[in-house]
């Protein structure tokens, strides 16, 4: 199989993917956050823990995509427009109604466009298609062309995280060692409180869909290989391909932390919303209702030292 056949049959099974039905309540939420965006949304992708456990509870996880970070923000407000397009994704953490419930959503904002140069494997920041490798679904789409941009997109991020995979994984394996190496690598990269067997989680959930996709994104990649016994593969990857790879990957770990460290820091100012995601997740973890004041929720950074002795004292913190 060529690669522009095997890249069809791949686009072909993440768009079946992104087709899947979602509840209503997704679908709804999704709705408001592009009617929110002042027409400058193009797609809205739904991802994660609740997508894998089909809940409502916890927060629901959105990537918001707009052709205009301007217009999403609106008239006057340049300053987290800019900061959004220096360092995206920008977020926001929403409580929105839906049938006398109250739900709980955490959103990124990026410009499609951004969005799409994320997914390419030479890039230096790793959590965009390391993140879309994984199943999404499509929540809203303006229009079949914003639809077709994401299913590219996605379809670049498999493509993107089984390149690294075949490069930097065992010499054989079934496919489930490659995408649990990779996953390790992506996670261990970053800054992240998940524990270890965070990585066996996500391959349960996937199933045989990592078995299918592998395959086709490395015919797709170019990367040839041989099918084995047992389901196990053998990537046609030379030492010195091998050597290249965990180089260009030892910088991408390098530089993995540091960017997420400025990301937390630029979140600090632009979180919108932040302040209650963090009450909601003190308080659902601890049992601990934090009340701040006008003051504290205008200025989280000068109140936090005071907030935190508060919690400590009051058992939230340990």
């Amino acid at each position: 199989m060529n690669a522009d056949d095997a890249r069809r049959q791949l686009r072909g099974a993440i768009a079946g993917e992104l087709a899947l039905p979602l509840p209503a309540a997704i679908t709804d939420v999704a709705a408001m956050l592009a009617a929110r965006s002042h027409g400058a949304a193009t797609a809205v992708l739904f991802y994660g823990s609740n997508l894998r456990s089909g809940a409502l509870d916890g927060v629901l996880d959105y990537y918001v995509l707009v052709d205009s970070l301007r217009g999403w923000y609106g008239p006057g407000r340049w300053l987290p427009a800019a900061a959004n397009r220096l360092l995206p994704p920008s977020i926001l953490y929403l409580e929105p109604r839906w049938q006398d419930q109250t739900l709980r959503a955490k959103v990124a904002v990026l410009r499609a466009d951004q969005f799409r140069r994320a997914m390419r494997r030479n890039g230096l920041d790793t959590t965009m298609w390391a993140r879309y490798s994984q199943p999404a679904a499509l929540a809203w789409h303006r229009d079949a062309a914003s639809r077709d941009d994401a299913i590219d997109a996605v379809t670049d991020a498999v493509i993107s995280a089984a390149g690294w995979a075949g490069r930097l994984g065992p010499a054989v394996g079934v496919a489930n060692d490659y995408w649990q190496s990779l996953f390790k690598r992506t996670y261990g990269a970053e800054l992240r409180v998940e524990k270890a067997s965070r990585t066996d989680s996500l391959m349960a959930y996937g199933g045989e869909r990592y078995d299918r996709l592998l395959p086709l994104a490395w015919a797709a990649d170019s990367l040839t290989f041989s099918a084995e016994t047992g389901g196990r593969l053998r990537p046609a990857v030379s030492a010195l391909a091998r050597q290249l790879a965990a180089a260009g990957w030892s910088l991408r770990h390098a530089l993995g932390k540091p960017l997420n460290f400025v990301r937390l820091m630029k979140s600090a100012y632009t979180f919108d919303g932040g302040v209650d995601y963090l009450i909601w997740k003190i308080e659902r973890h601890s049992g601990v209702r934090m009340a701040l004041t006008p003051w504290q929720r205008r200025h989280p950074i000068l109140a936090s030292p005071y907030v935190l002795w508060q919690l400590k004292k009051r058992g939230a913190i340990r």
